[in-house]
């Protein structure tokens, strides 16, 4: 075959096309269930880290057997059998209105008290963000929060996954009178119970996260409420049952 010609030149080309895509699509397919495994024990340590439970990968599943002691799907305030929470897709639920929406919830177990765990999802300045907020058993007051992002801008919409912002949460309440109101992340001058400030020059990105607050946890309060009120008449029944 003559080199010099073009016919050879597209041969080749389209050979080596062939080839590289071949070879792209063996390693994407062999390596995807080590992909899955790794995304899945990341999304149990970012479930953990919103109790504050600091672990690396290899030792996630573990520990997240250790204090994640249900988990439940809600829809329009009721506990659904059938589906596996770890598994849903919380981008796909929020297009749904929101009685129509398959919530997860993690309840959790550390140092004898009882954390719910409620996933969040939402729009920053240029992607999505993300992320974990745990409540104590009063279903008010936040324990410990967890944000990541896709592509806001580091050094501003990026802080929102940084120990300077996320630390800002815990012993906020979301709830007024026993209302659902969320957290107003603010510019400036936070001092109330539901209120923190937000990231300073990435407003649209702290708007996001307050938003995500908003939209997200209000399908899991009235759940939470009737889930505490039973779990305080069975403790009391059972309290009554031993000393007979």
């Amino acid at each position: 075959m003559d080199v010099n010609k073009n016919s050879y030149t597209f041969t080749f080309a389209a050979v080596m096309v062939i080839v590289v895509a071949a070879l792209l699509s063996f390693a994407a397919t062999s390596l995807k269930e080590k992909q899955d495994n790794n995304v899945r024990l990341e999304k149990m340590q970012n479930i953990l880290s919103s109790i504050n439970v600091s672990v690396e990968r290899d030792a996630a599943e573990e520990a997240y057997a250790q204090y994640v002691k249900e988990e439940l799907v809600i829809n329009n305030s009721q506990s659904v059998d059938g589906i596996k929470a770890f598994d849903i897709e919380l981008k796909k639920e929020l297009d749904k209105t929101p009685l129509e929406r398959n919530a997860p919830l993690y309840i959790a177990e550390k140092d004898g008290k009882t954390y719910y765990i409620l996933p969040l999802r939402g729009k920053g300045l240029w992607g999505p963000i993300w992320g974990y907020i745990s409540l104590e058993e009063d279903v008010s007051t936040i324990y410990g929060a967890t944000f990541d992002h896709k592509s806001e801008t580091p050094g501003l919409g990026a802080e929102i996954k940084t120990e300077m912002f996320t630390s800002l949460f815990p012993d906020k309440e979301v709830l007024d009178n026993g209302e659902f109101v969320g957290i107003s992340v603010m510019k400036g001058n936070a001092n109330g119970p539901h209120e923190v400030n937000g990231i300073s020059g990435g407003t649209i990105t702290s708007v996001g996260v307050q938003d995500m607050i908003l939209d997200c946890m209000k399908s899991y309060i009235p759940f939470l409420k009737d889930y505490k009120t039973a779990a305080i008449g069975q403790a009391e029944e059972t309290k009554l049952a031993s000393i007979d």
